[in-house]
Order: C-alpha cells, then structure tokens, then sequence
C-alpha cells in the first residue's frame, strides 16, 4: 500500500463516489491510497470542516487539532485500517503542530467505529443522541447546513435560511420534518505522549455488537507503516 497527496480533483470523484455522504468537506488536507497493485483506492482526509474549535475542549488552540473528515474509499484497498494508520503517520509528519485527530462513527449508520478501534484511538462515548442534525425536505434528507445555504428574504433582508423546522416548512417544503440524529460515537488519536496521558482517563470500553471480529493487527507490523502504539513521535 502506498499514500500521496491528493489533488482536489481526486477528493472531490472520491467523496462523491465512494462515500455514502455523497459531499466534499473543506479539508486541510488529504492523501490518495493505492494498493499493492497500484490502483488508487480513494482517499483519507483530514480538516476543521465545521468544528474550527474542535480542540477547545482539550486546551489545544485552533489549528492543533483536525478531525478526520471523510474515509472515501472504494473497497479496493483491502486494509482500511491499515490506510488510516499509514495516513496518520504521514499527517505527523505534515502537520507536526497538529496535536490530537478527532474522529466519528455515526449511529445512524449503524457504525461502531471499528476502523479506529482497530488502530487503537481512544473511545470517549456517544454524543448528541436525539439533537436535530438534518431536516427531511421533499422527501430527502439535508444537513443543517444545507438548509443554511439556501438564502431567503425576511422583512426585505436577504439572508441564509434559519435552521428550524419553522423556517424550513415556511421557506423550503411545507411537509418537511425534522430528523433526529441517533448520534455519533467519539474516538480520540491523540499525537504526542502528552496529549495521550491527559485525554486517556476520558477512555470507555469500545462498543460492540454481535458480529464484531476483532482485526489482525499484524497489518500494522511491516516497515511500510506503524504498530499501534507508534503514532505518537518519541519525547
């Protein structure tokens, strides 16, 4: 397996390909991934997207922290977890100011966040379970931010449409409903020794369901890339 830098080009076929959001974030920064064959696979992307505060939480001022937006790939790779692994190395390396990667499994997909458990990121819980994420609006479902994006007049003022289901049935679809997120489960990949020592007390046990088949980690062992515990750089 191989990684290199990806163009916006091969972001955008791949976020729109071969993720099921079917949307391209604003990233920081993004790699391509070929297998052993040499047939690019996709892309792993790294950003601020939404969240330009996303370390606040963790005394990590803007830019310390990114978050591991988007894993568009097209099955072709063989080793998902082993393209994450190989991506942060590469992110250390090309952001070596970047002190912590915040990542989500999202519940409404029914996703446990097993590609991170695999590379051992810390688990922190669940988080915004029942928060109106997205509106179904003509029958499909838009992200809050969407909706935003659509400008609408109000007492003569042109601006983005409010995010409430009010706004929305008044400017947007009449029959539209507001969708509530099942929410996401958090996972932590923290970049240097220090960073780990303090976020490793927030851990929970990883969740599970019945099907879970714990992964090799022997992927993780040859030179080309990292164990799991060798993302953080040596103090």
């Amino acid at each position: 397996m191989k990684l290199t830098r990806a163009t916006p080009q091969a972001v955008k076929y791949a976020c729109l390909h071969f993720h099921y959001a079917k949307s391209v974030p604003v990233n920081t920064i993004g790699y391509n991934v070929y297998n052993d064959a040499g047939e690019w696979c996709g892309v792993v992307l790294y950003g601020s997207w939404a969240n330009k505060h996303i370390g606040t939480q963790y005394n990590i001022p803007q830019g310390g922290a990114l978050e591991l937006v988007r894993v568009a790939l097209n099955g072709k790779q063989g080793q998902t977890s082993k393209a994450v692994a190989m991506s942060l190395k590469q992110l250390h390396k090309d952001v070596p100011h970047c002190r912590l990667v915040v990542s989500y499994a999202d519940c409404d997909q029914a996703h446990l966040g097993t590609i991170y458990q695999a590379t051992n990121w810390i688990y922190t819980g669940q988080e915004n379970t029942g928060m109106v994420s997205a509106f179904i609006i003509h029958g499909k479902k838009v992200h809050k931010k969407s909706v935003y994006s659509h400008n609408v007049v109000i007492d003569g003022k042109k601006m983005p449409c409010p995010q409430t289901l009010e706004m929305v049935r008044r400017f947007l679809d009449p029959n539209a409903e507001a969708f509530h997120t099942a929410g996401k489960r958090k996972y932590l990949m923290p970049m240097d020794k220090a960073m780990r020592r303090q976020i490793l007390p927030l851990s929970k046990p990883y969740p599970k369901n019945d099907e879970w088949v714990k992964i090799d980690r022997s992927i993780f062992k040859d030179k080309e890339t990292i164990k799991p515990g060798e993302i953080c750089p040596q103090t």
